[in-house]
């Protein structure tokens, strides 16, 4: 059972290096800072440098034993002023 959770965004070399956005990866660590949780987000390249804040993606979220136990999914939605009302949702 969790009552708190902790996540770290794993920096990859080449995106630290470069400045260069590659897929975001999670571990999400008990109140302890045991890994309970692993998440890897699926998009492509150019949703990540083209429509960053705003960019569809797919969150998969594993156990330490690789099963997915959650799935978030956000569609692509266009937030602009031709289209106020379409705003982000997962």
């Amino acid at each position: 059972q969790l009552d708190l959770i902790i996540i770290h965004q794993q920096v990859e070399l080449l995106e630290a290096i470069l400045g260069t956005e590659t897929a975001s990866k999670y571990e999400i660590k008990n109140h302890l800072g045991q890994r309970v949780y692993f998440a890897v987000e699926e998009n492509g390249c150019f949703d990540r440098k083209l429509c960053s804040p705003i960019r569809s993606f797919t969150i998969r979220i594993a156990d330490n034993a690789g099963r997915e136990v959650i799935r978030v999914i956000r569609p692509l939605r266009c937030n602009s002023c031709c289209f106020p009302c379409f705003l982000q949702e997962v």
